[in-house]
């Protein structure tokens, strides 16, 4: 979902490696009190800076333009001006909300001047604050689940204002992904009430109509109300447009130096009956504030770390925090149907998250991860398809494989309980046999072509990603058809699972390493190798280049190194790909990359290489996110590797690295934990593993299954300065392997 050109190695060049080193965590100090929100606001992160609640439905805070006024895409930047603050954004993404927008203003309001530079900001979880200079008031912003409390103390004694907009919305353009203001309505109830709806549409994920309902409830009474509209300023006590018209209100005090106002904002996508219970429901200012506290220090809780510097423990913490910004829950708050089901939106997208983020959550929340799914498998039950990513109660847009298959088979392989499958295969299965209406939107786009050829061909847009994908997809659908007793079927997918290697051209040389993915026609022949970068819509290959694509294969990596002629190719080709330039940490296609040196006995390389981009990709500053957070991928590919170990999404599988604490303590849930310490990483040069025991057990091998640690346990790894023979013999298991009938594919017949 990025549009931007790789600039982060040279930015990046002249920081040093991590170094561990320090005591443990400072007795005393909450996870809560180690987070800092401001970590990946500037560079590319998009970052949601604001208040709001774990997973919260509401998240406010400042929408932003710089001084030359133009407009942030996500909410908040450094510099520039605030606008207002609204209720709802995304988490480390663009294109969508900003919804309900308050600002307060002093003197004459001038809607078309009203925006003001901010300083002394604070960030908590939970809690923003700041100061605007032009009208020199102090904003305070904290949120219950479903409300946003406002604090607003004016320090001048010039006319007070609080001002509404809801024509006023992120990324509002007539352009293909913009926003666009479709009417509403507002209506004066009292002199400390108001209440509205209004009606948007568009967006990066092209959604359809949905509606934001408010009821604004002041603390006191004020001394005027006005609307404002297409013809300026009103004194009626209603006022309705349609279409792209301004919409706005206002709330004038008398002037009083040191003038507090608090208002709650309740929210509702069902109706302003539900916003004013929600608003209602909201405590005061100071309650909820530690309420909100509370509720994020329990949700970063299950992860106790113990070594590396402050600055590490800092990164660790606002990781977990940024992680669990969405998907949005919504129970309650669904337009679309009534369900005893969970319901969660704001999954933009499960293309960036299936990877590091979803089997984060299974770790340390599995009642949350069950949730999640819980809700993607209801929206197929009522709207026909699991979508690849949802946003605003619409599904779209799905920017390659139905990325769901994968999530839906790392919870089944996992155990995860209190999951619908049965019904989840059906969806699965739909995926992969039915061509859907609007391929962007959700389902495979290009079935015909893969189904019946085995790749899809230049007909089609992103054929090369969509292959590839389809393919592990297809190997998701096959664990699942086993589990549930399915042989036939788990065969069929399985064979199809190997349908990534239809599109490799074993004698297509690229900066001397042999053997690519290539665009193919439908009539089998080679099209012109694809050479750029980083592809986009239209493109063979979506968001990353032929380099990191003909390296996706993660259930058959024993293949994709036979394909690349053996281990020392196979070696030199990943080797070309980092030294050259070719891995791309600011995109999720490539998240897994490092760690495949260990399919090739060389699981030294992968900590080479983990080290290297977790030291200068992510750093303890504003632009510490090497690109956009995806609703927290980026930190959970740090957070994982801040704690030594990598899943492999979709198995019950996870490598080893190297860890940057010594101490890692995971609560799984019912009393389980799975520690993780590491002897000797405290001293920087200790980047290798040099022996490694399992539940107290020796172990010969750089990876374990989930199996091994669901029931609680703990990894003891010894760190030395130099590579030894750890991890090179019994390789991580693949389906070209001598490991090919893993516990998952049990049921089929032993070639």
């Amino acid at each position: 979902m990025r549009k931007f050109s790789l600039k982060l190695l040279a930015a990046c060049a002249a920081v040093g490696l991590l170094a561990n080193g320090s005591a443990a965590v400072a007795q005393g100090r909450a996870p809560v009190d180690q987070v800092d929100p401001f970590i990946g606001t500037d560079w590319y992160g998009q970052a949601f800076l604001g208040a709001t609640r774990p997973f919260g439905m509401v998240k406010l805070g400042p929408d932003m333009e710089s001084f030359d006024g133009k407009a942030s895409k996500f909410g908040y930047m450094s510099g520039g001006r605030v606008l207002g603050y609204s209720h709802l954004h995304l988490q480390g993404a663009a294109g969508k909300y900003g919804n309900i927008r308050i600002m307060p203003a002093t003197g004459p309001v001038d809607f078309a001047d009203i925006a003001s530079p901010a300083n002394q900001e604070v960030a908590k979880p939970g809690y923003y604050a700041g100061t605007l200079t032009r009208p020199d008031v102090r904003v305070e912003l904290t949120t219950s689940e479903r409300a946003g409390l406002h604090r607003y103390a004016f320090r001048s004694g010039d006319d007070a204002h609080l001002t509404v907009r809801l024509d006023r919305i992120l990324t509002q353009s007539p352009g293909r992904e913009g926003q666009k203001f479709l009417g509403g309505e507002l209506s004066l109830n009292s002199p400390r009430e108001i209440r509205g709806v209004g009606r948007y549409t568009g967006g990066w994920n092209l959604g359809g109509e949905y509606r934001v309902h408010f009821v604004m409830i002041l603390d006191q009474d004020a001394a005027g109300q006005r609307v404002w509209g297409p013809e300026g300023f009103k004194a009626d006590q209603r006022l309705a447009v349609e279409g792209d018209k301004p919409l706005g209100a206002v709330f004038d005090f008398a002037g009083k130096a040191g003038r507090v106002v608090n208002a709650r904002v309740g929210i509702s996508f069902v109706s302003v009956e539900q916003a004013r219970r929600n608003a209602q429901d909201a405590g005061d200012f100071d309650a909820t504030r530690k309420q909100a506290q509370a509720a994020w220090n329990a949700a970063l809780s299950p992860i106790q770390v113990e070594g590396g510097r402050e600055s590490d423990r800092r990164q660790f913490y606002t990781a977990l925090y940024q992680l669990q910004l969405m998907p949005s829950d919504r129970t309650g708050e669904n337009p679309g149907w009534t369900s005893t089901e969970p319901y969660y939106d704001d999954y933009q997208a499960v293309w960036d998250t299936f990877r590091s983020a979803w089997p984060l959550l299974t770790l340390i929340h599995p009642d949350r991860s069950r949730d999640l799914l819980r809700s993607l498998i209801d929206v197929y039950r009522h709207e026909g398809w699991m979508p690849d990513a949802r946003v605003g109660n619409a599904n779209g847009r799905t920017q390659g494989g139905s990325n769901s298959d994968v999530v839906v088979a790392d919870a089944f392989v996992k155990g995860l309980q209190g999951i619908d499958y049965a019904t989840a295969f059906q969806a699965m299965l739909k995926n992969a046999t039915v061509s859907p209406p609007d391929a962007e939107k959700e389902g495979r786009g290009g079935l015909p072509d893969y189904l019946s050829k085995g790749y899809i061909s230049t007909d089609y847009d992103r054929a090369g990603s969509r292959t590839v994908e389809y393919a592990y997809d297809d190997f998701a659908i096959a664990q699942v058809a086993c589990g549930l007793g399915k042989p036939d079927v788990a065969q069929a997918y399985l064979k199809q699972s190997g349908n990534f290697a239809n599109l490799w051209d074993k004698d297509f040389s690229h900066q001397g390493i042999k053997g690519f993915l290539r665009p193919r026609k439908p009539d089998g022949t080679w099209a012109e190798p694809y050479l750029t970068k980083r592809g986009t819509w239209p493109d063979f290959f979506y968001e990353s280049d032929l380099w990191t694509y003909s390296l996706y294969a993660p259930h058959d990596v024993a293949r994709l190194i036979a394909l690349s002629g053996g281990r020392e190719a196979f070696i030199q080709r990943l080797d070309a790909t980092f030294d050259r330039l070719h891995f791309d940490m600011t995109n999720e296609p490539g998240f897994l990359v490092p760690m495949l040196y260990h399919w090739a006995g060389r699981p030294d390389k992968s900590a080479q290489r983990i080290i290297d981009y977790r030291s200068k990709a992510f750093l303890d500053e504003r632009g510490g996110t090497p690109g956009p957070e995806d609703s927290g991928a980026m930190s959970s590919w740090f957070a994982f590797h801040a704690m030594g170990f990598f899943p492999v999404a979709g198995q019950d599988l996870y490598l080893i690295g190297t860890p940057l604490f010594t101490k890692s303590k995971i609560a799984l849930g019912e009393g389980k934990t799975f520690e993780i310490e590491a002897k000797g990483v405290a001293d920087p040069a200790n980047r290798y593993v040099q022996a490694a025991t399992l539940n107290g057990k020796p172990i010969d091998r750089a990876w374990f299954r989930h199996s091994e640690i669901a029931g609680g346990g703990k990894l003891v790894l010894t760190m030395g300065p130099a590579p030894t023979a750890f991890g090179t013999r019994e390789l991580p298991p693949s389906l070209s392997g001598a490991d090919a009938a893993s516990a998952a594919l049990r049921c089929l017949p032993k070639s």
